[in-house]
């Protein structure tokens, strides 16, 4: 037995070893805070086991009034099988600015917070918008170089702020989620992130098309750091949390540098209802009561598709068309979602732990257009009576 033991613990050795050899130790973080918690990926809760930066909550915050009819609708059976089928956690629906409808699931409450993923992509482009309406930033056009000198690259000298809020960087990047080995899976683990980005360089021209990449948006919240001289915890918590009444504390993942550089892709945990303000802050045209918080200009450029191969991508918002109406969208890894109906003045957020199945030739999984559908239900019942 004793010799058994040792010729594990010997294979443990090399393996850790191996791993700091080839760059890969950071798979050790993933392990012990992923993989050996059950899980394949990243998951809602997984920022208990991270470091974290504050996004404080509003000093005058404004809850969500309640519709007339809250609570009141009723949802099919075949939704709420659905939501036990894709384990949802939060199903809020907000009418005219008041909560219509309201459930959650497991644990989860109200006040509980979840990972974003990839919804706060849309947050990280409100933050450049902000950044060029108070000057920091020239434009849309502003060359990275400009802030970023060290990026690596043939088209380095070429991509621009709005290239990495479209999506078209030109970045060498591999969108991979479920491998342990992909740059996607080392950013969420890596000591130093921002090295990480620059380790991965312009490669292709940039500007000529949608081309998903987590890596850019990092690069993007490197830019506006730059540009702002503040974190973007503290960025997001003066020009965005506080304005908009948000009414809990959000924990934005960092990575295990001294400096701690936020996971500008990705993981800010926040709650169903000030995940929503987003929604409503770009449905009103960058307006929140009095306050122009956006310019309105760039929120109508990022509600707008930019690359006409590609109609479903503005500046770091997703867009749709679904039964003869616009729809436009936070979107997140696992199915997070907050879904904008601008013409019915309807906002759908979803939180859970799966996502529904992919549509043939469609960018969109079936869920999405489950829980509209489930919104507009409620709507029109409400309408009716």
């Amino acid at each position: 037995m004793k010799k058994i033991v040792k010729i594990i613990g010997g294979l443990v050795l090399l393996l850790i070893v191996g791993l700091y050899a080839t760059r890969k130790d950071y798979l050790l973080k993933g392990v012990r805070n992923i993989y050996l918690r059950g899980h394949k990926t990243a998951f809602l809760a997984d920022y208990k086991y991270f470091e974290n930066d504050t996004v404080f909550k509003s000093t005058d915050p404004q809850p969500w009034p309640k519709h007339p009819a809250y609570n009141t609708g009723s949802v099919a059976e075949s939704l709420e099988d659905y939501h036990q089928k894709t384990k949802t956690v939060a199903f809020v629906v907000i009418q005219n600015d008041s909560v219509l409808y309201e459930k959650y699931y497991e644990n989860y409450g109200p006040d509980a917070r979840s990972n974003s993923f990839s919804m706060v992509k849309s947050m990280v482009s409100a933050a450049l918008g902000k950044a060029i309406m108070e000057g920091a930033i020239e434009s849309l056009d502003q060359p990275v170089i400009d802030f970023i000198p060290e990026l690596k690259g043939p088209y380095a000298q070429e991509v621009t702020v709005g290239n990495l809020s479209a999506m078209a960087s030109g970045q060498k990047w591999d969108e991979a989620y479920y491998s342990p080995f992909s740059v996607t899976a080392a950013a969420y683990f890596v000591d130093d992130l921002p090295q990480l980005i620059l380790d991965q360089p312009i490669d292709s021209p940039p500007n000529q098309g949608f081309k998903y990449l987590s890596g850019t948006t990092q690069l993007l919240g490197m830019v506006i750091e730059k540009a702002t001289g503040q974190k973007l915890a503290q960025y997001m918590t003066e020009k965005f949390w506080q304005p908009l009444g948000a009414e809990h504390d959000a924990y934005w993942q960092v990575d295990s540098s001294a400096q701690g550089n936020v996971k500008a892709y990705c993981c800010f945990a926040s709650n169903a209802l000030d995940f929503a303000r987003f929604g409503k802050l770009y449905k009103d045209f960058g307006r929140w009561g009095t306050t122009q918080v956006l310019d309105s200009t760039f929120v109508a450029k990022s509600l707008s598709p930019i690359y006409p191969n590609d109609p479903e991508y503005g500046y770091g918002w997703w867009l749709d068309h679904y039964k003869e109406q616009p729809v436009f969208m936070m979107r997140g890894h696992l199915g997070q979602y907050v879904i904008v109906l601008p013409e019915q003045n309807t906002i759908v957020v979803r939180l859970g732990h799966l996502k529904g199945d992919a549509i043939p030739e469609n960018p969109f999984t079936e869920d999405i257009y489950v829980y509209i559908d489930a919104a507009l239900e409620l709507v029109n019942n409400v309408a009716q009576n």
